[in-house]
C-alpha cells in the first residue's frame, strides 16, 4: 500500500517536473513588461539592503507586497543574479502546490482521487500559461488551498493535532499577505465562513474553541504587520483616507497600498488604470479552457454528495464555497483571465473526485476530449500544410501584427498571431500535433482509467511544445539582445522611448543602475514619481533633443512604430544604428560599430 502511495504522489509530480522545471530555462530570456519589473525589484533590494520599499528606477514602487521579491533576492543571494534564479521561486511553488493537493484529496477523499487532483491542477492549461510571468498567483494559490486545509483539519474530530492546524490556517494568511494582499485574508475567511454556515458550524461554540480565532489573529499579525507597519512609516503621510484617486498627487504607502491598490482598485476607480478587465461571462466561460482537458468532467460535479457529516462531503463542500465567493467576488469587480488561480485546487479536487468515481460520464467525457483533440489535430495539419515551404527570415517580430490596445490583459499578445507567423512555429506545432494525436488515440480507445495517464501525456507534450514555441517569440517579447549590445557599447546616458514597463528586460540585462524614460511619466512609476525627493528620470521630445545633439554618447531604445517620429525629431543623419531585434532598436548619437557577438 505505501509503494502504491509513493508511485502515485511520484508519477503526479513527475509530470509536473517535466512540464515546469525546463520551463525554469524557457523562454530563455525575461519578458519585457511584468516579468523584467518583478526580477529587477528583488535586485534592487537585494543590491540596496532596503528590502522595506521597492524602487524601479530609483522611484518608489508601493502597489504590491514583498514578499515574492524577497524570494526571488534569496534565489539570488544563493545562485547568482540570474533569469532562471528569478523563475525559481515559482517553479518550486508549482511542485509544492502539486504534492499538496494530493495530499489534501487523500486525507479527504482517497490516494487515487488526491492522484487525479494532482495530476489536473499539474498539467491543466491555465496554471502553464499563468505561470510564464513572473506573478505571485501561484504561490498565493497554494496558500489558499494549505489555510483552507488547515481549517478543515482544525475542525476534524479525528485530528490529534487540531490547535497545530489551527496555526497553519492561520500563519498561511500571514505569509498570504505579505505576498499579495488583503485577497489573501479575504479569500480563504469568505470560504471558510460560507462553509461553516452551510455545513452548520457556524454557531457552534466547538468550532471557535478549534479554529481559535484570536490566537490566530495574533499570529496573522505577527507575521504580517511589521512590514505593513514600517513601509507606512518609511513612506509618509501615515494616514490618509482620501475615497478618490487621480494624477499628480502624492499620498504616501498606507493610502496607495490599502485604498488605492484594494479599494479603488475592487470598484474600478483606481489611478492609475494601467489594467483592464475580461467581460463577466467570458470570465466565467474561460474555464472550460483554462482547465482543459480535465473540464470535460465537469459535468460530473453535479452527481457528487456535498452534504454530510463524513470528510469527503466536507471536503466538497468547502470547495464548492471556495470556487463560488472568489469567482462571484470577481464577478464584481475588475477581472483578469488569472484572477481566479486561486480556484484552481478546489475545482482539482473536485474533478479528482469524479475521475476516482469510475463514474459512466468517464467514458463520454474521454468522447469528448477525443474530439476536441481530432479537431485541434487537424486544424494544426491545416495550419503547417500552408505554411510548410514558406520561409522565416529573421525573428518572428516581421510576421506579427501590434495591437498595444489588448497588452493591458494578460494574453493580450495572442492577438499578434498571423498566419505567416506559424512559419516560425514549425517544430511546435508538429509537437503539439503529436500531443493531440495522442490524446485523440487514449479518448476514442477509451481503455478505463489508463485514459487519464493517456491524457496527461498530452498534456506533457503540448504544454511542452507552446514552451518551445515561447522560444521563437524571445526576440519579440524580450530587450535582451538590446541590452547585450548596451553592455559591450560605450558607456553613455541610455534613453528608453516609452514607460518602464515597455523595455524592463534592458534594465536586467544591462544592469542599468537608472535610466532616462521618454515621455514615460504614466502607468506604474507615476505615483511614486510625486514621493517627496523622487528622482527626475523621465524626459521629454525637447530634453531628448538637447541631449542627443550634445557631445556626451547617448543611447536610444526605441519600438519599431516610434522610429519614423524620432528620425524627424532627432535627424535620421544623427541616428547611428547599433543593434535590432525582435521590432525593437538601439541607437546611438554617435558612430560606433559594435563588435559581432557571439
Amino acid at each position: 500500500m505505501e509503494s502504491t502511495k509513493r508511485f502515485r504522489v511520484g508519477l503526479a509530480l513527475l509530470f509536473a517536473a517535466l512540464i515546469y522545471l525546463p520551463a525554469l530555462l524557457a523562454p530563455p530570456h525575461l519578458m519585457d513588461d511584468v516579468d523584467g519589473v518583478q526580477a529587477q525589484i528583488a535586485r534592487n533590494m537585494l543590491e540596496s539592503g532596503d528590502w522595506v520599499s521597492a524602487r524601479l528606477d530609483g522611484v518608489l514602487y508601493l502597489e504590491k507586497s514583498p514578499l515574492k521579491y524577497w524570494m526571488m533576492a534569496c534565489s539570488y543571494a544563493v545562485f547568482g543574479v540570474h533569469d532562471w534564479a528569478a523563475r525559481l521561486p515559482v517553479v518550486l511553488s508549482i511542485l509544492a502546490m502539486a504534492w499538496l493537493v494530493f495530499a489534501m484529496g487523500r486525507w479527504a477523499f482517497s490516494e487515487e482521487a488526491g492522484f487525479y487532483a494532482s495530476l489536473a491542477i499539474s498539467t491543466c492549461i491555465g496554471l502553464f500559461l499563468f505561470t510564464r510571468i513572473l506573478i505571485p498567483d501561484v504561490i498565493l494559490t497554494a496558500i489558499i488551498a494549505l489555510a483552507l486545509w488547515g481549517l478543515l483539519r482544525a475542525l476534524d474530530e479525528d485530528e490529534p493535532h487540531p490547535r497545530a492546524w489551527a496555526a497553519v490556517m492561520a500563519l498561511a494568511m500571514g505569509v498570504g499577505l505579505l505576498l499579495k494582499g488583503l485577497i489573501a485574508l479575504v479569500f480563504p475567511v469568505a470560504a471558510g465562513v460560507l462553509y461553516l454556515l452551510f455545513s452548520g458550524q457556524f454557531f457552534v461554540k466547538r468550532t471557535w474553541m478549534r479554529v481559535r480565532p484570536f490566537s490566530g489573529t495574533l499570529l496573522i499579525l505577527l507575521v504580517a504587520a511589521p512590514w505593513h507597519v514600517l513601509a507606512t512609516l518609511r513612506n509618509p503621510p501615515y494616514f490618509d483616507f482620501t475615497m478618490s484617486s487621480g494624477p499628480g498627487q502624492y499620498r504616501g504607502f498606507f493610502w496607495f497600498y490599502f485604498f488605492n491598490e484594494h479599494i479603488l482598485r475592487f470598484l474600478n476607480l483606481r489611478w492609475p488604470r494601467d489594467y483592464n478587465t475580461v467581460p463577466r461571462h467570458l470570465f466565467w466561460l474561460f474555464h472550460l479552457a483554462w482547465l482543459f482537458p480535465w473540464s470535460v468532467y465537469l459535468p460530473g460535479l453535479v452527481k457528487l454528495q456535498y452534504r454530510g457529516a463524513d470528510r469527503a462531503s466536507r471536503m466538497r463542500l468547502l470547495c464548492l464555497c471556495w470556487i463560488g465567493f472568489i469567482l462571484v467576488f470577481f464577478t464584481f469587480s475588475t477581472t483578469q483571465e488569472y484572477y481566479s488561480m486561486p480556484t484552481y485546487p478546489a475545482f482539482a479536487l473536485l474533478l479528482g473526485c469524479v475521475m476516482a468515481s469510475g463514474s459512466g460520464l468517464l467514458k463520454h467525457a474521454a468522447k469528448v476530449v477525443a474530439a476536441v483533440a481530432t479537431l485541434a489535430c487537424a486544424a494544426i495539419v491545416f495550419i503547417l500544410a500552408n505554411v510548410w515551404s514558406l520561409p522565416a527570415p529573421g525573428d518572428i517580430s516581421q510576421a506579427l501584427t501590434q495591437n498595444p490596445e489588448l497588452y493591458t490583459l494578460s494574453l493580450g499578445h495572442m492577438g499578434d498571431l498571423t498566419m505567416s507567423s506559424f512559419a516560425y512555429l514549425k517544430l511546435p506545432l508538429v509537437l503539439a500535433g503529436l500531443a493531440f494525436a495522442v490524446g485523440g488515440f487514449y479518448g476514442w480507445r477509451y481503455r478505463g482509467r489508463m485514459t487519464q495517464i493517456g491524457l496527461a501525456l498530452m498534456m506533457l507534450l503540448l504544454l511542452n511544445a507552446a514552451r518551445i514555441a515561447m522560444i521563437a517569440f524571445d526576440p519579440y517579447l524580450s530587450s535582451q539582445p538590446l541590452a547585450e549590445a548596451l553592455q559591450a557599447a560605450p558607456k553613455g546616458k541610455v534613453v528608453l522611448g516609452d514607460q518602464y514597463y515597455t523595455f524592463s528586460s534592458v534594465f536586467f540585462y544591462a544592469d542599468l543602475k537608472e535610466a532616462l524614460l521618454l515621455n514615460g511619466r504614466y502607468q506604474n512609476l507615476e505615483y511614486g514619481s510625486y514621493a517627496p525627493g523622487a528622482p527626475n528620470v523621465f524626459i521629454d521630445d525637447a530634453g531628448l533633443a538637447a541631449l542627443w545633439h550634445s557631445t556626451g554618447r547617448t543611447y536610444l531604445v526605441l519600438e519599431g512604430p516610434k522610429v519614423a517620429g524620432m528620425e524627424k525629431l532627432l535627424g535620421k543623419e544623427w541616428m547611428h544604428l547599433v543593434k535590432a531585434s525582435g521590432g525593437k532598436f538601439l541607437y546611438s548619437n554617435h558612430l560606433w560599430t559594435a563588435p559581432v557577438l557571439p
